[in-house]
């Protein structure tokens, strides 16, 4: 099955670091259009959508997400890699399911469609407007969700808890004691954390926590009067537990602002026969559930994601595309066999 390099190259080229996808969901939308498909845009944020295609009335639909993590840098290929920001997480997908849904509907399938999001990268805004907003002609029975996933399906991913601390202190002169010092409240109550265990689960593996920005203070010889780090726990346990175990690790000046987008663990669709795997890192999947069942894979893998040198290779964007039409055929004559035996009752 064909896949259009060239066309994932030129896409590459379009920077759509979150918040800025609008140019690259242009050319994705011409592209749907100039294949026959009716694309519908649906407004997230001034600038901002999702974009919704379909030929039919959509009973499998392919979803990926449209906006990429910073910083934006271009493509280049060599016989067997693609490269560029984009090119595994999550334009390859995209190409690949592209060329899988041209496949069904030169077959004369048209119960297909595209669910295109923004925001995945940050706080699946997009996910959340198109659940809320589900109405005819869509019906998804399924939706494939394309992330890197080395061309296997996923069985389960751990869920997400995003908080952010925000300590108080009182400002002095570090020669006096004065305090207390909001950093080092907050760094008592960082230490306290990562000391603590965050389960294990054996659907989903062992929860993990990482702490990934800390600010506060003005300089050296002044007690800090505010300080706030942001955290990310990947979960196997459910919200509020985790949310009691961060609170009860937290010094009395230390607070917790939860934000963003938290989550249990998801299971997901595998067909029947395919291996499966577990992963820990996330999706918008959890933030669908009227979006039917859902299923994971890709081409690609995530230890190229959101790096320095973030590549697929060309087999797998082949792979990709054959198993994404295989998927949704089966899905298909399944419920096709469903009807026929609903009937016949």
């Amino acid at each position: 099955m064909e896949v259009d390099l060239r066309l994932l190259c030129d896409w590459i080229e379009i920077p759509s670091v979150t918040g800025t996808e609008g140019d690259y969901a242009d050319a994705v939308a011409r592209a749907l259009t100039g294949r026959g498909f009716a694309v519908e845009r649906q407004d997230v944020a001034p600038g901002r959508y999702n974009l919704l295609a379909r030929l039919g009335m959509p009973r499998v639909v392919f979803c990926t997400h449209l906006d990429t993590v910073p910083p934006w840098y271009g493509s280049r290929e060599d016989a067997d890699y693609v490269y560029g920001r984009g090119s595994c997480d999550a334009k390859g997908p995209l190409v690949s399911m592209l060329a899988a849904a041209c496949a069904l509907r030169d077959s004369g399938e048209d119960r297909i469609g595209f669910l295109l999001t923004v925001g995945e990268e940050l706080d699946s805004a997009g996910a959340a407007l198109a659940n809320a907003a589900l109405a005819e002609p869509w019906h998804p029975s399924y939706t494939i969700v394309g992330e890197p996933t080395e061309n296997t399906f996923v069985r389960s991913h751990k869920g997400v808890f995003k908080g952010q601390l925000l300590a108080h202190g009182v400002a002095g002169h570090s020669s006096q004691a004065v305090g207390p010092s909001a950093i080092h409240e907050l760094a008592s109550s960082i230490h306290n954390l990562l000391r603590q265990p965050w389960g294990e689960n054996d659907r989903l593996g062992k929860g993990s926590l990482n702490v990934g920005l800390i600010e506060g203070g003005v300089a050296p010889n002044v007690v800090a009067d505010r300080a706030q780090a942001s955290l990310l726990a990947r979960i196997v346990e459910p919200v509020d537990v985790v949310e009691s175990r961060i609170r009860a690790a937290l010094s009395p000046h230390v607070e917790l602002l939860a934000h963003g987008p938290c989550y249990a663990g998801i299971e997901f669709h595998v067909p029947a026969g395919k291996q499966s795997i577990q992963v820990a890192f996330g999706t918008d999947a959890p933030h669908m559930p009227r979006w039917g069942k859902k299923l994971l894979y890709g081409p690609g893998r995530i230890l190229d994601a959101h790096t320095d040198h973030e590549c697929v290779s060309k087999s797998s964007l082949s792979q990709a595309a054959q198993d994404y039409a295989r998927t949704a055929q089966e899905l298909l004559a399944g419920m096709n066999r469903e009807m026929t035996a609903g009937s016949a009752r």
